[in-house]
C-alpha cells in the first residue's frame, strides 16, 4: 500500500502549516517527546534513526544525544518541513551529526543493521500498512537495537483535540469518520492493535506506558492558542476543506473560543491530553 495521500497532506496542506507555527507547536507537544526520549536511553556513540522528524527539533536533540561519535538519520515525508528542519540544523551548528532524507520510512531503503534506535516523536500513525513499515525499520535495526516512540491515545483521552473539533462541527461540516485504526493522529490509540502490529513486525518486549493529565497549550494567550487551533489539526483541516462563509467562519471561531477559554488555569492554557510512550526491541 502507497502514503501518496498522506505525503500530499504533508507537503501541500499541512506541512505549510506546520513550518508557519512550528515554534508553538515544538513547545506544546516536546515535553512528551522528551519522555519518550528518555525512554529510549539514548547514549553517547549510538545512531538513531528519527522517522516523521518535521521540523527537525528532534533530530537536533538527538544529535546533542549521541555527541560527535554518534549519528542521527532524519526522515520525513513532508518537503517544506525537512527544508524548515536543514535550516535549523545550520543555526544549530549540528554539523555531520544528522542527515536529513526526503522518505518515505515505510518504504526507504535504510542500510541493513544499522542502527542503535528507531525513535519518533507522533511520526509514526500516518503509515498505509503499518506491518510494513515496521518491518522495515526493524530490519534497519542492529541486534538487540531498541525502538521508543509517542503517539496518542484514543481521541476520548484527548478533550485538548476532541473538544474544540465538536464545537467547531456544530457550525461546518466534518468529513465522515476514518475507519478504526487508518491513518491519522489516533491510529495508534489501541494499544492491542499496536502491540499486534509490532509484534508481527518482529519487535519483542513490547511495552505501552500510559502518559495522561494537563498539557500546556501552545501560546500564552487565549488568542494564541485559539489561531493555533484554527489552523492545525481536525479543525484546521475541517477549514481548509470546507471554505466556510465568513458568517460560519466567525460562528466557528466564537464556538472554539468558547472551549479554548474553558482550558485556561492559572499556570496558562491546558487541556487534558493522553499519550502512549511505546518502546520495544528487536526480536
Amino acid at each position: 500500500m502507497s502514503n501518496a495521500e498522506m505525503v500530499q497532506y504533508w507537503n501541500d496542506s499541512a506541512g505549510p502549516v506546520w513550518v508557519a507555527q512550528q515554534e508553538r507547536l515544538d513547545a506544546q507537544i516536546g515535553p512528551l517527546g522528551a519522555l519518550a526520549r528518555e525512554r529510549a536511553a539514548i547514549r553517547a556513540g549510538e545512531r538513531v534513526l528519527d522517522v516523521g522528524c518535521g521540523c527537525g527539533a528532534t533530530a537536533l536533540e538527538l544529535a546533542e544525544a549521541v555527541g560527535d561519535a554518534g549519528r542521527v538519520v532524519a526522515v520525513d515525508i513532508s518537503r517544506p518541513m525537512l527544508e524548515r528542519a536543514r535550516q535549523r540544523a545550520g543555526t544549530a551548528g549540528a554539523g555531520t551529526r544528522v542527515e536529513w532524507r526526503l522518505d518515505d520510512a515505510q518504504s526507504a531503503a535504510f542500510e541493513g543493521d544499522a542502527f542503535d534506535v528507531v525513535f519518533s516523536r507522533f511520526g509514526v500513525m500516518f503509515f498505509a500498512d503499518p506491518i510494513a513499515a515496521f518491518t522495515n525499520l526493524r530490519r534497519a535495526l542492529r541486534r538487540d537495537g531498541r525502538l521508543a516512540f509517542v503517539c496518542w491515545q484514543p481521541s476520548d483521552k484527548n478533550p485538548w483535540m476532541l473538544a474544540p473539533a465538536r464545537a467547531a462541527a456544530q457550525h461546518i461540516a466534518f468529513p465522515a469518520p476514518p475507519p478504526p485504526h487508518a491513518p491519522g493522529p489516533f491510529a495508534f490509540g489501541d494499544a492491542a492493535h499496536v502491540r499486534a502490529i509490532l509484534e508481527r513486525a518482529g519487535f519483542a518486549d513490547v511495552a505501552h506506558e500510559a502518559v495522561n493529565g494537563p498539557m500546556r497549550l501552545a501560546g500564552d494567550s487565549v488568542d494564541e492558542a485559539l489561531e493555533l487551533c484554527l489552523q492545525v489539526g481536525p479543525v484546521g483541516a475541517a477549514l481548509r476543506e470546507a471554505r466556510p462563509s465568513e458568517e460560519q467562519r466567525a460562528r466557528v471561531i466564537g464556538a472554539v473560543r468558547e472551549v479554548i477559554e474553558s482550558f485556561e488555569t492559572p499556570r496558562g492554557i491546558e487541556a487534558e491530553a493522553g499519550a502512549w510512550i511505546v518502546t520495544a526491541r528487536k526480536a
